[in-house]
């Protein structure tokens, strides 16, 4: 037995050193190579074998990306096969008949013959010959190790290896999940890696201490935690304080290089820079020295991997769409400015570092806590997390804030009831709390408005720019020659002709000029500071109607434009236009910038119907009668996106459970008449038919605090959004868990015959013809945005700061 190990390590090693030319010639192949590859092989290449090994291969060589892909995955598959023979060859356990398969692996690397590869016409006679041997000789060292490993642990655990599943009540779906890992556990290289081996004493461990389906086992020693590997981060429970920063050397160090996307998120930072030092100063003033916790915060910025295609670094120099990079750019500058711990991933690799996740395709949770506070990314990286976090998602999405331009309504993000009622779309279904999305602008209060800064200036540059105003100069809004293309845009532009010199900043290449009217200026695509030189000369910046909701109709009213945009008759939705279509919102677009008209409005911005020639005059001659000052609401300044930014990491938490409210006994306590007089936590405000939470009631915590809550009662076919507004104020989804009860009916009188709770996203609601009230039954479904022509809601509105309506009075 002695020297049959003896002889099982030499011939182990023998075999690891006849590897190593193969993994270099592998690894070594350069440009030509592959593209000779991918001209002679010009099909299908494939290695395929029985059964569900972790080294599969199945993939067609298409292009220089997929031979690089193809020959990547040989090397992985060598790599895996090298650690687990060096495994192998630590076991005191390998017998005679193992040395003898070791034997046979070795005559099989020999045969195939590395120095016919050394020309390229052997590399393409031989690839598809090398790839099934590989694969064939995975499936043998994988059966070698698991006899071995599985008989060393049966000795170092004192148990036969033949551990018997146990049927526990409190664990109904283990046997079910044994009997899966008995069939798939090879099909993902994660199970191997936390020290599964092909027994059931393994599989047990793993589905006790990893994931928690199995009961723990009595043989096992349970005074240390669950297996915990060298990689996993550890959380500290010391809290440190977030000091502001005004420096932003290291946060472009982190940001890196290497794209062009890249280059322009740290162009934006440095050009802003002195704008958010400043404001640091006036937010840490406001805040009189107020304890702010320090986070640990990952920053994904998932559509900017090469893994989910990056469209967008290409187009940066082409006039493509910079909003999503503005956006991240001053995501990435708040957190930094706030003093937290940052990570910032531009690549999956980046991610699985960090998350510490086990290699493989995803199916194993990570283990141990999780390594940050907060987790920002986008629908990218909540699609890579997904893969590459397995069950851990679920467990820790109470961490992650999605960036999401559009918004996502709660009927959507519901998976099941998104699927039961017509509302699954591509993005969405992720069963989040809807404030963890976070969006550009503050058009759908059930999420969070994250937003971005506009560049502000001070009094002697307002000063300026209004002295040289050129009247009658107009700057169109849309850089991609397509924008130029849209249907009717010839009447409106002749008349604007007519008054105004028309300026484009269109890109186009020197042999092909863009598709624009002759009179048109064009000043191709400018730099930000140019571009900024251009807008406070010009008197107009017009849309066209697209894109949606962007950043520069903000930067131009800063900069002392007007901004004239198309009204959408009817508004633009998912149900009548390509470009909603998919996106999780039925949200109604009444114009190309709704903020813009609903929030700024006249004299600043002016919405009219374009197809109405004298309508459309009639503006243009208002405007060049017109004089305004450059203009910039609080919320898109420097210092007004900290100020948010803050409260919600410092107030936000979706991790720790909500008490259930009312209590069980929540109205014998208080006292609540079977009458149905008012609740005693609601009383009247004067002249009005809206309930505020009572000075002298008992008021839970929360945030935003219960002073700021304002309930009213929608009419028929009204959201809550809109039955907000109409009062001056803002619906706030965090609020409703205080209104989904009988009491909230009986302050507002509503006679209810029946009282019933249901899963329906317009629920808290009632039914004066039927005298039916419902009540909300799953908290994730409590929705602003929803609306029925049977019902009337219960709104949770709250008033808000000036210039911040993502924040109450009380909520700094």
């Amino acid at each position: 037995m002695i020297t049959g190990n003896i002889d099982g390590k030499i011939m182990v090693r023998r075999w690891l050193v006849t590897f190593k030319p193969f993994r270099i010639f592998v690894v070594g192949i350069g440009f030509f190579s592959l593209c000779f590859l991918m001209t002679s092989l010009g099909g299908q290449f494939s290695a395929k074998r029985l059964g569900d090994s972790p080294f599969t291969i199945r993939t067609e060589v298409m292009g220089g990306v997929e031979s690089r892909g193809v020959l990547r995955k040989i090397s992985d598959m060598l790599e895996v096969i090298l650690k687990r023979m060096d495994s192998l060859s630590k076991l005191d356990n390998s017998t005679t008949s193992d040395t003898r398969r070791l034997d046979e692996l070795s005559s099989a690397i020999n045969r195939y013959g590395l120095d016919e590869l050394s020309s390229p016409a052997g590399l393409v006679e031989r690839i598809q010959a090398i790839a099934q041997n590989v694969s064939n000789m995975a499936v043998r060292v994988e059966q070698i190790l698991q006899n071995s490993m599985a008989a060393g642990r049966a000795v170092r655990d004192g148990s036969s290896g033949q551990c018997e599943v146990p049927r526990d009540p409190h664990y109904p779906d283990c046997p079910g999940k044994v009997d899966w890992m008995r069939a798939r556990w090879t099909s993902d290289p994660c199970y191997a890696f936390y020290g599964v081996d092909g027994s059931d004493c393994s599989f047990l461990i793993y589905l006790s201490e990893v994931e928690w389906f199995c009961p723990p086992l009595a043989w096992r020693n349970h005074s240390s935690p669950p297996t915990v590997h060298t990689h996993t981060h550890q959380t500290t429970t010391t809290k440190r304080q977030a000091a502001f920063r005004t420096d932003l050397s290291s946060l472009l160090d982190q940001v890196g290089t290497g794209k062009e996307s890249l280059s322009f998120m740290k162009r934006r930072m440095r050009r802003l820079a002195s704008q958010w030092g400043t404001a640091a100063q006036r937010l840490h003033s406001k805040l009189r020295q107020r304890w702010r916790e320090q986070k640990k915060i990952l920053v994904h910025v998932g559509f900017l991997t090469e893994e989910s295609g990056d469209v967008f670094s290409p187009k940066v120099l082409k006039g493509g769409p910079l909003g999503e990079m503005v956006q991240w750019a001053d995501i990435l500058t708040a957190l930094h400015v706030l003093g937290h711990n940052l990570k910032i991933s531009m690549s999956v690799k980046e991610l699985q570092g960090f998350l510490g996740v086990p290699p493989g395709r995803g199916s194993c949770p990570l283990t141990g806590p999780l390594p940050f506070d907060l987790i920002y990314t986008d629908y990218h990286g909540m699609q890579q997390m997904k893969q590459h976090m397995g069950l851990s998602l679920k467990r820790h999405k109470c961490h992650i804030r999605v960036i999401d331009t559009f918004g996502t309504e709660p009927a959507y993000n519901h998976e099941d009831y998104a699927t039961l009622h017509g509302y699954r779309t591509n993005w969405g279904y992720w069963n989040l709390n809807s404030r963890q999305y976070m969006t550009m602008f503050p058009h759908t209060p059930d999420n969070s408005f994250m937003g971005f800064v506009s560049e502000e200036l001070n009094d002697t540059e307002k000063r300026s720019i209004m002295q040289n105003k050129v009247n009658n100069m107009a700057v169109v809004y849309g850089k991609e020659a397509s924008m130029w293309k849209l249907q009717g845009k010839e009447g409106f532009l002749q008349i604007l002709h007519r008054y105004m010199e028309v300026h484009g900043t269109v890109y186009y290449e020197t042999q092909r000029p863009p598709e624009v009217p002759a009179y048109v200026k064009n000043h191709g695509l400018l730099p930000q500071h140019e571009l900024q030189t251009l807008l406070r000369k010009a008197k107009l910046f017009i849309g066209f109607g697209f894109p949606y909701e962007g950043p520069a109709p903000l930067e131009a009213i800063a900069n002392g434009c007007i901004y004239l945009q198309p009204k959408f008759h009817p508004p633009h939705s998912s149900l009548n236009h390509e470009f909603f279509r998919g996106k999780p919102t039925s949200r109604e677009v009444s114009s190309q910038h709704p903020y813009a008209e609903q929030y700024i409005g006249r004299p600043h911005v002016m919405t009219v119907d374009y197809n109405n020639s004298q309508e459309f005059d009639a503006a243009i001659r208002e405007i060049m009668s017109t004089k305004v000052e450059p203009y910039l609401p609080y919320e898109y300044t420097c210092e007004g996106m900290l100020e948010r930014v803050h409260a919600y990491i410092q107030h936000q938490d979706f991790c720790a459970p909500e008490a259930p409210f009312p209590p069980a006994n929540f109205s014998s306590k208080l006292g609540i008449s079977s009458l149905g007089s008012p609740g005693p936590q609601f009383v009247l405000l004067p002249n009005s038919s809206t309930l505020t939470w009572a000075p002298d009631a008992s008021a839970p915590s929360a945030w935003p605090p219960l002073s700021s809550l304002r309930l009213l009662a929608s009419q028929e076919g009204q959201s809550c959004v809109e039955a907000c507004q109409r009062a001056n104020l803002v619906c706030e989804p965090a609020l409703f868990r205080f209104v989904n009860n009988k009491e909230a009916l009986r302050g507002l009188e509503v006679q209810c015959e029946v009282v019933e709770a249901e899963v329906n996203h317009v629920f808290p609601a009632f039914s004066v013809l039927r005298r039916e009230c419902s009540l909300q039954k799953d908290p994730l479904l409590y929705s602003c945005a929803g609306h029925s022509p049977k019902y009337h809601r219960l709104c949770p509105c709250r008033d808000y700061r000036r210039g911040q309506v993502a924040l109450c009075r009380d909520c700094l």
